[in-house]
């Protein structure tokens, strides 16, 4: 149960982030991401206060249009959320360029390893 209520105060924190990163009120966040417009702002708000949090179909939603990859809302590691933040910025490229870096340095800390 204490996990659970870890993994909700970080989704609440990290949608919350992304909401204001992007500009947008609760109310506009849950008519962009398909909610009805009198729910909208409330179920916001008991997501962002950590009271309930959304079937995986509506934070993926959420995601798209705060233009984060889901993975954002979930992790509790700060370095892992601000490459998130930036990933969608990134062109194909730049994304298999660095990708490509990442392999490298753990293939040298694999082979330091041995």
């Amino acid at each position: 149960m204490a996990e659970r209520k870890a993994n909700s105060k970080i989704f609440s924190t990290r949608l919350a982030q992304a909401r204001e990163r992007a500009g947008l009120s609760q109310k506009q966040l849950g008519i962009l991401a398909g909610m009805d417009p009198s729910v909208a702002s409330p179920r916001i708000n008991q997501y962002e206060r950590g009271r309930h949090e959304p079937q995986a179909r509506t934070a993926k939603e959420l995601a798209e249009v705060l233009g984060v990859p889901p993975a954002f809302l979930y992790t509790d590691d700060e370095l892992l959320a601000e490459l998130l933040l930036r990933w969608g910025d990134l062109s194909l490229k730049a994304k298999k360029q660095l990708l490509k870096e990442v392999e490298a340095e753990s293939a040298k800390k694999v082979r330091g390893a041995r």
